[in-house]
């Protein structure tokens, strides 16, 4: 089965090949379209999330770090500090100094607990004395910070405050050097002179820096960077390794966008989402680099999804184009063996289908055609067994007709040298009637003109048999006189006429023939009308039925006189009917009307000819 299916020759496998293909083209179609959609959406929505995160960072850094300024600027406010620094660094008074020292400390003391995450603050005066207030190993100062770059930085900015970012360790306090410290500091001056008088370092805890960059991450292998204005890492999500404080490689941030004002970045186009905004308080760049990969996992579920999805769809789709391309062929293949069913010869067989329309109508179309072929088949085998019938009734009733023309002939002459004209007239009408009538090499087929000729013969004979009594009035269209019809037509009908209806008449005999056109049926009517004694009602029914009914078989149809005493035998009008009807369809043959002591009507109804018929309508 699987085999005719996919045979590309038939019609089947095409259809279920065409419908399968149309399947899988609209499912790939559509599932690409999801699928973009999809990445589209996810990505919106990740890039949307990223930068609501790190608006919201940034903006918690700069309130930070607000805080962390406002912190360093109380020390240039506090006047009494301050004052206190440029006594002790002007009076070396040992107990002077003292009390001195331990003001400072006091008051370093209140700014290190106004904040929980002040984990020291040290400040340098000009002549190198050093004020620490830490939670552990206070005091232990690297005599050698003049020289360090922190400080020289400090210096040289002249009071704006510089922020260091997370410190691998305490800068000044050399016993501290492991865990990570959050340093900024400023240049302290004398407000009233505006004269340095020192320095303050502070070092903070960078939980709260390290928490607020998480919130930056995207997944689990997202980083997040704080670079400053030379592409410095400030702060990281990177951690370092506890053990000896390696760094781990820093990306360069050299080509990567750079945010302007409070723009926020957002870049898709490589490996990684880039996400970047700035602190304006540091003059920071915050950097979240995602890579791709992690991005797109949950479009993995998407894929498996449109996969499983796809598979089902692609079975169904196998099974609906099987059922559909042999609902198509199944009426299709039974037409096809009908067909050779035809061909052999046997036109009795029908296609009984319930399928589409237009296969319906098609089936239909054909088991008309085979029925009308098999009543064309039937009726021509018909036609030429009556043709056949009426030539055997003709050379039957001839014995030895050249020898029967010879003598008519001689008669004639002979009758001729006498001077009797009418006689002669007759014996030849007599003679080209039978000559007509025992010719039959032309088979059955004659024109109307001919039959009009055959008709005046028999006239001939009758009108001086009966010596003026009846006369024939001819009234046909010369238009017609070629159109076709079956041999002896006219003269049983005009013998019948005579027969049966004028020769009993009291009174003279008309006998009329004329032709009639019906352009919108294509019908041309030879009426053959006399005003003889008619036919009664029941004889008219028996006529008509006889009509109906097949008259192949028997040499001729009775002729009643009308009284039902004189009967003959010959062609027949129920022959001549049938003759019709056969040669030219059912819609055409003899239409009888009559009226007893009015006379009978008979029309030859016959198809127009088209040539004919159309040079003169």
């Amino acid at each position: 089965m699987l085999n005719r299916i996919l045979n590309r020759h038939s019609i089947n496998g095409r259809l279920f090949m065409l419908f399968l293909s149309s399947m899988l083209a609209l499912l790939i179609l559509v599932s690409f379209l999801y699928y973009q959609k999809t990445k589209e959406i996810i990505h919106n929505k990740i890039s949307d999330m990223a930068e609501k995160n790190i608006s919201q960072t940034v903006g918690l850094f700069d309130l930070m770090l607000e805080g962390y300024d406002s912190v360093t600027k109380s020390f240039n406010s506090n006047n009494e500090l301050l004052s206190l620094l440029q006594q002790r660094d002007k009076y070396d008074i040992e107990m002077f100094s003292a009390a001195n020292e331990r003001a400072i400390t006091n008051m370093l003391g209140a700014i290190y607990f106004s904040r929980d995450d002040i984990l020291g603050i040290h400040v340098i005066s000009n002549n190198g004395k050093v004020y620490n207030y830490e939670r552990r190993f206070a005091g232990n100062v690297d005599l050698n910070y003049s020289s360090a770059d922190w400080y020289r930085q400090i210096i040289q900015l002249n009071g704006r405050m510089l922020w260091f970012g997370i410190s691998q360790g305490s800068l000044i306090n050399s016993m501290l050097k492991t865990d990570p410290v959050f340093v900024f500091g400023r240049q302290l001056y004398d407000l009233n002179n505006y004269k340095p008088i020192g320095i303050v370092l502070i070092e903070t805890n960078p939980d709260r820096i390290l928490s607020a960059l998480s919130n930056v991450t995207i997944s689990p292998n997202s980083r997040v960077y704080i670079v400053d204005k030379n592409n410095n890492v400030v702060a990281s999500t990177v951690p370092v390794d506890p053990e000896n404080g390696d760094k781990p490689d820093m990306p360069s941030f050299a080509g990567l966008p750079r945010p302007v004002g409070d723009d926020i970045v957002i870049d898709n186009q490589t490996d990684q989402l880039i996400v970047a905004a700035n602190a304006e308080m540091a003059d920071w760049t915050v950097y979240s680099l995602t890579p791709q990969a992690d991005i797109s996992a949950e479009l993995v579920q998407t894929r498996l999804y449109l996969l499983y999805v796809s598979a089902a769809v692609l079975i169904l789709s196998i099974i609906l184009a099987g059922l559909i391309s042999r609902n198509i062929a199944s009426p299709l293949k039974l037409l096809i063996r009908e067909m050779k069913q035809v061909e052999t010869g046997n036109f009795r067989g029908a296609v009984n289908v319930n399928s589409f329309s237009e296969i319906n109508s098609l089936v239909s179309s054909f088991n008309r055609m085979v029925k009308r072929m098999d009543e064309l088949i039937e009726r021509t085998t018909l036609s030429s067994i009556s043709e056949k019938n009426a030539e055997l009734q003709a050379l039957q009733s001839q014995v030895n007709p050249h020898f029967l023309y010879n003598t008519l002939d001689m008669i004639y002459w002979m009758l001729d040298e006498r001077e009797n004209d009418r006689l002669g007239r007759v014996i030849l009408s007599l003679s080209h009637m039978f000559r007509y009538s025992s010719d039959w090499e032309e088979a059955s087929k004659t024109t109307l003109g001919k039959e009009l000729e055959q008709m005046r013969h028999y006239m001939t004979i009758i009108e001086s048999r009966l010596e003026g009594r009846v006369h024939a009035e001819i009234e046909v269209d010369e238009n017609w006189l070629q159109a076709p019809m079956p041999k002896m037509t006219l003269q049983p009908i005009i013998e019948n006429a005579v027969k049966s209806g004028l020769e009993p008449l009291d009174r003279p005999g008309v006998l009329r023939v004329y032709t009639e056109v019906n352009q919108q049926a294509r019908e041309l009517r030879v009426v053959v009308e006399d005003n003889g004694v008619g036919i009664s009602e029941e004889r008219l029914i028996e006529l008509r039925e006889q009509m109906k009914e097949p008259a192949f078989g028997r040499r001729g149809a009775e002729l009643d006189s009308g009284d039902g005493t004189t009967k003959r035998r010959g062609i027949g009008l129920p022959n001549v009917h049938r003759r019709i009807v056969l040669l030219h369809g059912e819609n055409y043959g003899l239409r009888i009307d009559s009226r007893e002591g009015e006379g009978t009507t008979v029309v030859i109804v016959m198809p127009l000819p088209y040539e004919r018929g159309d040079k003169h309508s």
